[in-house]
Formats: C-alpha cells, structure tokens, sequence
C-alpha cells in the first residue's frame, strides 16, 4: 500500500469509533495525536467529529515522518496487522441521472453482488 493511502487510512480508522478495530482506543488516539502534532502547531481537536488529518499541505518528509511515526506506535504495542469487521454501509448518495445507463449495464454484467464487499485482509 502506497505511503499516503497508509497513513490515510490508518488515521480514520482510528478516529472512526469502530468497536471492532483492533487498536485500543488510547493506542488510537495516540497514533492521530501524534500525526497531528506533526502537520500543525495547535493541539489536537478532542471533538470526533473534527479529528481529521489534511494532509493536502505537506511534504514528502512531512509523509514519510507520519508513516514512521504510526508504524513506530503499532510496533511497540505488538501490532503488525491492523483488522476490523465492518459490514458495507448504505450508499449516502444517489446515482446522477447521467450514470444510471453505465450502472444498469453493469447490473447486467453482474447480477449478483457477492455477499461481503471487501474479500480481502483487512
């Protein structure tokens, strides 16, 4: 996984109150206040709803700072394999009258969702 996907995900996973991940919540929020005091000089927000990373004004060392600093944090609670178990939400958003051909067609291509959205290792 690319540097910046990691870092991305890592740091919603563990503000998005999932009672299923396996980071300890004061391992989480660790892990985002210590990668917010790396991008910004203000302590970090305590409202969940504003623990959010913007990454948009950083820099290759500013990346690589961050994805040390959570791979330094995972490691020295014993954690080499983040896991969760969330089933898929409901889309938030309708499908544009522009792309309800292309989603029709690809209904018939494929029929039959499969049963769990995300097959793979989490």
């Amino acid at each position: 996984m690319p540097d910046l996907q990691f870092v991305l995900l890592v740091t919603a996973l563990c503000t998005s109150e999932l009672p299923t991940l396996n980071i300890p919540e004061s391992v989480r929020a660790t892990i985002f206040d210590r990668c917010w005091a790396l991008i910004r000089d203000d302590p970090p927000p305590t409202r969940p709803g504003e623990r959010v990373l913007d990454l948009r004004g950083g820099t290759e060392v500013t990346l690589e700072a961050l994805v040390e600093t959570i791979r330094g944090i995972l490691t020295e609670v014993g954690l080499t394999t983040l896991t969760w178990d969330h089933p898929p939400s409901e889309p938030t958003r309708t499908s544009t009258p522009e792309a309800i051909p292309l989603l029709e067609r690809l209904q018939q291509l494929y029929p039959h969702p499969p049963d769990v959205a995300d097959s793979g290792p989490h």
